[in-house]
């Protein structure tokens, strides 16, 4: 085998000028992008199934449309949870890294900067995403005005009170 035969383990990452800092970066950021389109769109479909409507059909703008709002607020409810745990510093350092000049995805930038510093990132990412997804999905209302007008929070405070 010549020199120029051997490719090494890992192909892809020949003729990629950037360094192993930068792909594993990159990598990392796609690995969050998945994830977060993956949870919304079973959040997606798992809505549908509950109302009886059709599985989101990939051909339809409108499914389109609904499955990037559903990624994009899953999104912002994984930053909004994982905000609330961070320190002083954590906090200021995520805001930075959602603030970079030029940063287009600021949110996926935040969440890569808590994957990388978090030991239990992905352990958290599930919590959240299983939370949100309780939430979505939840039928009964259990709190706001709306809640107390159909009687969501009383009745659920007297069955609390009678036990």
């Amino acid at each position: 085998m010549s020199e120029r035969d051997f490719r090494g383990a890992f192909g892809h990452q020949h003729g990629d000028p950037r360094g192993l800092l930068e792909r594993i970066q990159a990598q990392l950021r796609e690995r969050i992008q998945e994830a977060v389109e993956m949870a919304g769109l079973e959040l997606m479909v798992e809505s549908r199934r509950r109302r009886g409507r059709a599985a989101p059909d990939t051909d339809s703008a409108a499914d389109r449309k609904e499955f990037a709002e559903t990624s994009r607020a899953l999104l912002g409810h994984l930053r909004f949870a994982f905000h609330a745990e961070l320190d002083a510093a954590q906090r200021a350092a995520l805001e930075r890294a959602e603030t970079q000049p030029g940063e287009r995805e600021p949110l996926i930038a935040g969440q890569a900067l808590l994957a990388r510093e978090l030991p239990d990132y992905w352990q958290r990412f599930e919590a959240h995403r299983a939370a949100y997804a309780r939430t979505c999905l939840d039928p009964s209302p259990r709190s706001g005005w709306l809640g107390r007008l159909l009687g969501g929070d009383h009745a659920a405070r007297k069955s609390g009170s009678d036990g």
